[in-house]
């Protein structure tokens, strides 16, 4: 039997949450939006050339793994990360690190974790959750979205490491297991601002960032005429999926990452950054009202104003307000 004394904590997006509970357990305090922001997670892309579930994949967040790799590396943490071909062999290599005293994060399929709830479970490949420990043969889990933690089978674990599909997480393992003597976490906070910044408004390619946010817009308005209402519905749907169901996503990102400018502009004395971080959260506003409308239309309850043209509306109007914030913040010094 393997029990680490491990915390478990509730957060808002689950490998920014990982990252900050496996840092915790080591003994650097950093909160959930500071790892977030410091890992650069905010992001979107809108990939029409790759499906997911039969429909375009909207993107709110970057590349799964990306959070935790970018925060670790600069303040200078070592890291082990693991994927494997082997079922078996990716059990063995997590009962040999939980063994060791380190507590793991996992990538896992949420589509048959048993303790999530009914509504949760969808064919997403891309959750992630903590394991702590080993009891007989169930693991010992904190999973940021339960409120407290839960325990699954070995067959159950190896089950959803193992997932099928898009993004198939392949046993992808990874933990801190070195750390400097100190941490520049001034640099750290300004490089993480850059980054997200720079992808959201510096990168040529039209899909990407705010530019990839106006495409979708200009797509949404011929989906009805192109597709036929049912499809183009079901489309507008998995757009909403992607912001509002799948690991936070969109307004839930953009709350996070105001939290963070605040913290960021708190502990580098920077007023200004703290008056962003305001317009990040009306911002995440305006994509929940997107959200809350574009799902009466997807219900056929919409109203007046409720049309694909005025969701696309919304959709530019998003775009202008981040690239507003984001060309300010890309200019921190």
């Amino acid at each position: 039997m393997t029990e680490l004394n491990f915390e478990h904590r509730q957060a808002g997006h689950c490998e920014s949450g990982v990252t900050s509970n496996l840092l915790n357990y080591h003994k650097l305090s950093l909160s959930e939006p500071m790892a977030f922001g410091i890992g650069a997670g905010l992001f979107f892309s809108y990939l029409p050339f790759l499906k997911m579930q039969h429909a375009p994949v909207t993107s709110f967040r970057v590349w799964p793994g990306m959070v935790f790799s970018r925060t670790t590396k600069v303040l200078g943490i070592k890291t082990h990360i693991y994927r494997f071909r082997d079922p078996k062999a990716s059990m063995d290599k997590l009962d040999e690190v939980l063994a060791q005293g380190f507590p793991v994060g996992l990538q896992v399929g949420t589509f048959h974790l048993p303790f999530f709830p009914p509504e949760y479970r969808m064919h997403y490949n891309m959750h992630n959750m903590v394991v702590y420990g080993k009891t007989d043969d169930f693991y010992l889990i904190s999973d940021t979205v339960m409120e407290q933690k839960v325990r699954i089978s070995y067959d159950d674990l190896m089950r959803v490491r193992f997932a099928k599909g898009a993004f198939a997480p392949r046993g992808r393992m990874y933990y801190p297991y070195s750390f400097p003597s100190s941490f520049d976490l001034k640099h750290a906070i300004i490089k993480g601002i850059r980054k997200t910044a720079g992808n959201m408004v510096r990168v040529p390619f039209p899909l990407i960032g705010t530019k990839g946010i106006r495409y979708l817009a200009k797509q949404m308005r011929q989906w009805p005429e192109k597709l036929g209402e049912d499809k183009a519905s079901y489309y507008l749907g998995q757009v909403l999926r992607m912001e509002e169901e799948v690991g936070t996503a969109g307004a839930g990102f953009r709350f996070i990452y105001g939290t963070f400018l605040d913290e960021a502009g708190t502990f580098l004395k920077q007023d200004w950054i703290k008056e962003v971080a305001v317009e990040m959260g009306h911002t995440a506003n305006y994509w929940r009202q997107f959200s809350y409308l574009g799902s009466r239309n997807c219900k056929k309850r919409s109203g007046p104003g409720q049309s694909f043209d005025e969701l696309a509306d919304m959709l530019m109007e998003c775009a202008d307000r981040e690239e507003k914030i984001f060309r300010n913040l890309v200019k921190i010094r």
